[in-house]
């Protein structure tokens, strides 16, 4: 975050503070497949924003606006988005998840609500985020989580997948991961780890960075499925990363596979801990954590 940033930034959490506020923290999931990804956009588009606003807007009988950790793109999901809103309404906890969750529809829900110091900011106090990207391995379409992993018909080679990813850990320049349309002020992040693992016929992509261009995980995902099918070799990841050019990284990877599943903090907020998902993942072993 730049200066000017800081400054913003610091200047509304004073206001916030001064003018009697509280600010409130909630952890959301949703189905992104449904929703124009997640910011609010013009009328008659939906958007995962506007509908939760809308419904914290009924519990608290006046108007409510969120800003999130990570904006995601349409038809990615999400079970460890964290947002704030500031209000000057007083209600319990219990009440800003029950009420919401009452009002929202069944492909968003409110999964706890927690009152925070007016410096709290769900973006711009993050330290990391932490993305998976499923894919279902097999030579028949799904019909069921159609819309909630990615299907890849071809064999993947696991083994090639995970020696591939290892060549992109550590703080890189990922230009090559971008999207055209990127508003990032600097293309380098650190990526913490990018794990391939594969339980039956899932394969996951987990990675952690501490933060994250706009198309970067599907991007990376395109590359290392490029490699599991033999197409490229091993090594055509770490020269996709050197070019630092996107046209030389293949195709972007469909988004239903992509799951925001957390986001961290300091542990001075002392934010609710709850297992990273998505839902139907959690029972394999190596993937509670």
């Amino acid at each position: 975050m730049g200066l000017k940033a800081v400054d913003i930034y610091q200047s509304a959490a004073d206001e916030v503070a001064a003018e009697g506020y509280a600010r409130i923290a909630l952890g959301v999931e949703y189905k992104g497949s449904r929703y124009q990804g997640w910011q609010r956009q013009i009328d008659g588009v939906r958007s995962v924003q506007e509908t939760l606003e809308k419904a914290l807007s009924k519990v608290a009988a006046s108007p409510i606006s969120v800003l999130c950790a990570g904006r995601t793109d349409a038809g990615v999901h999400a079970c460890g988005q964290v947002v704030h809103f500031d209000t000057r309404v007083a209600r319990p906890e219990r009440a800003w998840v029950m009420g919401a969750n009452s009002e929202l529809p069944r492909d968003i829900s409110v999964t706890w609500a927690r009152p925070m110091p007016s410096d709290f900011h769900a973006r711009f106090k993050a330290m990391a985020r932490r993305y998976r990207y499923v894919i279902y391995n097999d030579p028949i379409r799904p019909a069921h989580l159609a819309e909630e992993v990615t299907w890849n018909h071809r064999p993947l080679d696991v083994t090639r997948m995970a020696a591939a990813a290892a060549s992109l850990v550590g703080t890189h320049d990922f230009s090559a991961f971008r999207a055209s349309q990127c508003q990032a002020k600097s293309p380098i992040k650190q990526l913490h780890h990018l794990r391939v693992s594969q339980h039956g016929r899932m394969i996951v992509i987990d990675v952690r960075a501490n933060a994250f261009l706009h198309h970067m995980v599907r991007n990376l995902a395109g590359v290392l499925m490029a490699i599991g099918t033999g197409d490229k070799p091993v090594e055509w990841a770490e020269q996709v990363l050197q070019s630092r050019e996107r046209r030389s990284g293949g195709v972007t990877a469909h988004p239903y596979g992509l799951y925001l599943v957390d986001v961290e903090y300091p542990d001075a907020y002392e934010l609710p801990s709850r297992y990273i998902g998505p839902h139907f993942l959690t029972g394999f072993e190596g993937l509670a954590g």
